[in-house]
């Protein structure tokens, strides 16, 4: 049998163009020859489409596409993905359905058993597990249909009670197919492959696993869509970060035609958190995810252009560049806003980026707004001591005036605050934390170092005094990072066994870190939370990132 993979980059809610998309592919599938073509995890309505879901009118143009999908089967098989209502009164309203569609009809639909709630994930809010467990049949074979995390309840702490494929396995199916919406993480991609080959391991069946690619707003899909033969084998996997088909022909023996891509022993075995932070882990991902995720962003909301507070720090210098990717050079504008404390060299390290990228900027000095407020707030402030109410002045001046821009001539703010930043609170309310998407929020600042190094692989970009010189702020005298923060080796360290890996305080000093500096680092990220809660949505390229896939209290007591 040869089927069709289809990796697509689907809008949520507009149904004309996921429709039309999807039309096209079963064209193309049928005219190479596809007998089945196989689409992801709500194909119809994209992921995650979450509270349209309650909308009856959502789930009525939803069922409307699958009828025009439908017209289009005549001699081809189509699984896609979509919402169906839920015919019982008790529980949930609708279904996470796959759709078996063929020679203009529904002939089956398959619905999701296992409904992740945790972490960027909500299902159980809107859908109801399924209930029963059949095979499709379809040209003498049978098909085991699973959505998603269907698949991911093997290992050594199962989440759910059972496996879907244990239920399917009574039925004698030939292949396992899995329609998924599986976001990206830089772990992530060899978690995919560890899983799907351990299914195909246990079940002695080969598997089509398609995944969907592109950005919903924070969450990254990279598509990386495989079919791995029934020993184990990685026969196709379809590229990162692009839409994609792919055509392959299954075996009776569940063997696939052609050569094998990767043996079984070449490839993981388990999915893996990393027990350590590695700032170099999987870069070349993080910076395709990161562009996607802007590019995508833009294009979805019908946005044209970028502009970006460019201090001649690597934050601000990093998301230049991978707007510059994203939007191309002539969508993209800087604004340097120097103060009486900011070097000299930050102004000409910003000017020298900005001419090799070649992206427009401006240069609007911002002492004299600085001396008007001074001189307003002079009958309130007194003979007070400078402190951190002077310096967020400069900042807030500066959101004033490249907001003030970003209005007059369309343009989106994109924020540079990196991750240490965001988790520890070092940053100014409305100054610079404001901003419509955050670039760099799930990247901590080694791993922005690293970034700038990969953006400079082929040529210097970032001039290296950027990458090279201390971080600072640069809202007094003198002034660096490590004034406020401990040394970001140690800083990124802690916060990711806190953060990512949900290790408490005694665990962390028991690997050797200074107890003091412990409490201190974690004390600043649960002070903050009211910060993070007013940020703009984060790009998600870690396996635990703030925004919704991080769930805090913003009033508590713990380690605070």
């Amino acid at each position: 049998m040869k089927i069709g993979i289809v990796q697509q980059n689907y809008h949520i809610g507009n149904f004309e163009n996921n429709t039309q998309k999807i039309i096209q592919a079963i064209n193309e599938a049928k005219t190479n020859g596809a007998e089945l073509v196989v689409f992801c995890e709500l194909t119809v309505c994209g992921y995650p489409p979450r509270d349209f879901l309650e909308f009856n009118d959502f789930i009525e143009k939803s069922n409307a596409a699958i009828e025009e999908i439908c017209k289009h089967t005549y001699g081809i098989g189509v699984l896609v993905g979509a919402p169906q209502k839920n015919p019982v009164l008790e529980g949930k309203d609708l279904f996470n359905a796959a759709w078996f569609l063929y020679e203009g009809k529904v002939q089956q639909v398959v619905h999701k058993t296992l409904l992740p709630t945790y972490d960027v994930f909500d299902e159980n809010r809107y859908f109801e597990p399924a209930y029963d467990w059949h095979t499709i049949q379809f040209k003498g074979r049978k098909l085991a249909v699973t959505i998603c995390e269907d698949i991911w309840n093997l290992g050594d702490n199962p989440l759910y009670r059972i496996c879907p494929m244990d239920k399917l396995m009574p039925e004698n199916p030939d292949i396992m197919i899995n329609l998924s919406a599986s976001p990206f993480d830089y772990t992530h991609v060899d978690d995919r492959l560890a899983i799907v080959k351990a299914n195909v391991l246990k079940y002695q069946l080969p598997m089509i696993y398609c995944n969907c690619v592109g950005s919903q707003t924070e969450i990254v899909f990279d598509g990386g869509s495989v079919a791995f033969d029934g020993m184990g084998n990685l026969h196709t996997q379809l590229p990162l970060f692009k839409e994609a088909t792919a055509y392959v022909t299954v075996n009776t023996d569940g063997t696939f035609a052609g050569e094998i891509y990767k043996k079984e022993s070449e490839l993981p075995d388990v999915e893996l958190v990393p027990a350590t932070l590695d700032a170099t882990l999987n870069i070349e991902q993080i910076y395709n995810a990161l562009v996607l995720g802007i590019k995508d962003y833009f294009s979805k909301m019908n946005f044209k252009q970028a502009i970006i507070a460019s201090s001649g720090g690597i934050d601000s210098a990093v998301t230049l560049a991978l707007a510059v990717a994203a939007l191309g050079k002539e969508n993209v504008r800087a604004v340097l806003m120097p103060s009486h404390f900011s070097t000299g060299h930050s102004v000409s390290d910003a000017v020298e980026l900005s001419k090799n990228l070649d992206n427009e900027y401006d240069i609007l000095p911002i002492k004299n707004i600085y001396d008007a407020f001074m001189s307003e707030l002079s009958p309130v402030f007194k003979d007070l001591p400078f402190s951190v109410a002077e310096e967020n002045i400069q900042s807030r001046t500066r959101g004033n005036l490249v907001m003030a821009i970003a209005n007059k001539f369309n343009y989106i703010l994109l924020n540079t605050s990196n991750k240490s930043e965001l988790a520890t609170g070092y940053g100014t309310l409305y100054g610079d934390m404001a901003g419509g998407l955050g670039v760099l929020g799930d990247c901590y600042k080694l791993q922005v170092f690293e970034l700038a190094k990969y953006i400079n692989r082929e040529r210097e970009i970032i001039p290296v005094n950027i990458i090279t010189k201390p971080p600072s702020a640069e809202l007094r005298p003198g002034q660096k990072d490590s004034d406020s923060l401990p040394d970001y080796s140690v800083l990124d360290a802690v916060l990711y066994q806190y953060i990512e890996l949900r290790k408490g305080p005694a665990e962390i000093k028991g690997m050797g870190f200074d107890a003091a500096l412990v409490d201190r680092v974690l004390r600043m990220v649960n002070m903050n939370e009211y910060k993070r809660n007013q940020f703009c949505p984060i790009i998600r390229v870690s396996p635990k990132a703030f925004g919704i896939g991080r769930r805090m209290p913003i009033v508590g007591k713990y380690l605070s």
